[in-house]
């Protein structure tokens, strides 16, 4: 199960937290999103990610970062640009975006409050 964790540093660093309900027809999203997620591993700056989605079409992707500007060249990636217009057009139900600055963090059970 640790596997599916991404390991990142002590903070401070950022997430980009994806969420996005995916429309019925979304034929080709899979391996787009396995190729986005592979590119955005490889991109400097990327510290990690993790990925999930339900029965419903409903996913939740976070990717951790070192600093804002990693952020904005991944965002301004060419193969990313051109994923994002296929994901618009043809994938997306509808997504929500967001970035935060990681502060603290921990793991557990056995690291609870060590963060806090």
């Amino acid at each position: 199960m640790p596997d599916r964790f991404a390991k990142t540093p002590k903070p401070p660093y950022f997430a980009v937290i994806f969420s996005n309900q995916l429309r019925d027809e979304h034929e080709g999203y899979e391996a787009m999103g396995d190729a986005m997620y592979k590119l955005a591993l490889e991109q400097p700056g990327c510290l990690g990610a993790e990925s999930t989605r339900d029965g419903a079409l409903f996913g939740i992707t976070v990717s951790y970062w070192k600093d804002e500007q990693s952020i904005l060249d991944w965002k301004r990636n060419a193969e990313h640009l051109a994923a994002q217009r296929l994901g618009i057009k043809d994938w997306y139900a509808h997504y929500e975006l967001r970035v935060a600055k990681i502060e603290r963090d921990y793991s557990g059970p056995e690291g609870r409050g060590k963060g806090l």
